[in-house]
């Protein structure tokens, strides 16, 4: 005696196919990976350390970098020394209180960094701020 088993082709499949959701989130995993590093915006500058805690952050802030050659950026732009009051008001909207981090490389003269937020805050801006490393134990 041989049982036939009756299978009804028109009976909706009770399993989820989970193999294209995967291909999905690992092709999405290697983009994020990939793009990740790419995403720091700035200069690269070897910056000092500090134990300072970190300041809130209300509003983008405009940063201007002075690299290890003496060349200073704002936000990514190269900028000559004469003309980087007239870009910061330009960027800034000619507000005055728009929050300024200077970053200095820290193989640059100290005198340097001094001498342009010394021209920042001369210039009525009132939110410069020097940014640093955090201080890491060794």
């Amino acid at each position: 005696m041989a049982f036939k088993i009756k299978s009804s082709s028109r009976e909706p499949m009770s399993e989820i196919n989970v193999t294209p959701f995967v291909d999905v989130m690992l092709v999405l995993l290697i983009i994020f990976m990939v793009t990740a590093p790419l995403l720091t915006v700035g200069v690269q500058v070897d910056l000092p350390e500090s134990s300072a805690d970190s300041l809130p952050e209300e509003q983008e802030p405009l940063t201007l970098t002075i690299n290890s050659k003496g060349e200073i950026f704002i936000q990514e732009s190269k900028v000559e020394y004469d003309k980087i009051i007239a870009k910061i008001l330009a960027v800034s909207k000619n507000r005055t209180d728009t929050r300024i981090y200077v970053r200095g490389d820290k193989t640059i003269n100290y005198g340097r960094v001094l001498e342009i937020m010394g021209m920042l805050s001369g210039s009525g801006f009132t939110k410069v701020a020097l940014i640093s490393e955090p201080y890491k134990e060794r």
